[in-house]
């Protein structure tokens, strides 16, 4: 039996408001742990569009119907209506989910802004950036995060030292393998990084005319005790404007299938506490891509 991590991206106000309060409902009903990472800041979606000109981006839009999922006023948000502040708007529905007992952290102040820029810019725009999603996370929940998720895998030198700066004993900001410490300038961080190990939902979307049925069924296949290759653990991230909205039903559909595969459904906290840390393999910071999705992202050697 493996662990799989249920890691949790919340990107937009809708998510925030709608998607999570309906994934908190699901996970309860499947007696599953997760990790709900929330934005912080201002819900600039509609910046995105100008990511359209990135190999593979309009192909990914079409394939997992953008609009759709994440609905024509969320769309807009910095475009043609000013950008709501997720973490004053929905404090309540975050607090919610601590008080439901599930683990809550910081994915970003500002999705958009961070997951664009974060790779190119330096470390007082990295770090200023990371205090306001530290400082509002205090503000909203009265105690300090215990892990982190970067929007779109995306991360810096600056942004990896920051977490060690917080004492962060384990994150999970990009894709990978296996549970690694990362080094910088060849020296080993303290904190452990968690990838994610598994392809998300929109990833396999519509990749060969694919549908919400057939993802679920390609995701079990990977997940089939003889099919883990040893691994004690998985994490699998998901987004509160999917999974959490429309896609809802097809992600019940995945929990009843990994409790019939006999995984246990667990948080990063629980992930994290199952380590031999002595035994963890040290990996540079690198950066790759990933089947289904544009761009580069941190990737695990």
């Amino acid at each position: 039996m493996a662990q799989i991590a249920l890691k949790i991206d919340v990107d937009t106000l809708r998510g925030t408001r709608e998607g999570v309060p309906t994934l908190v409902r699901l996970l309860e009903n499947a007696k599953a742990r997760a990790t709900f990472l929330f934005s912080l800041g201002p819900d600039h979606t509609g910046w995105a569009l100008r990511r359209a000109l990135r190999p593979g981006f309009l192909k990914k839009v079409a394939r997992t119907s953008v609009l759709e999922h994440y609905g024509l006023k969320t769309l807009l948000y910095g475009v043609l209506l000013p950008g709501p502040d997720i973490g004053c708007r929905a404090a309540t529905e975050m607090r919610a989910v601590r008080d439901a007992g599930f683990e809550c952290g910081i994915h970003t102040w500002d999705h958009v802004r961070w997951q664009d820029n974060v790779r190119q810019r330096g470390r007082d725009w990295t770090l200023a950036q990371m205090q306001k999603s530290y400082t509002r996370f205090l503000e909203i929940f009265g105690a300090a995060p215990t892990t982190h998720g970067a929007a779109g895998w995306q991360m810096n030198d600056y942004a990896f030292a920051q977490l060690d700066a917080w004492q962060m004993a384990y994150a999970s900001d990009g894709r990978g393998h296996g549970p690694y410490r990362p080094t910088l300038d060849g020296q080993p961080l303290a904190q452990v990084q968690l990838p994610t190990t598994l392809p998300t939902f929109d990833e396999r979307l519509g990749v060969n005319g694919a549908d919400a049925s057939e993802v679920v069924r390609q995701l079990l296949a990977l997940t089939e005790p003889d099919q883990t290759n040893h691994a004690t653990a998985h994490v699998f991230t998901l987004h509160a404007e999917l999974e959490g909205q429309k896609l809802a039903p097809f992600f019940a559909e995945l929990l009843a299938g990994w409790r019939a595969q006999g995984h246990a459904l667990v948080a990063l906290a629980d992930y994290y506490a199952t380590l031999k840390l002595d035994d963890l393999p040290l990996y540079p910071i690198s950066w790759g891509e990933i089947p289904g999705r544009a761009g580069e992202l941190i990737l695990q050697p």
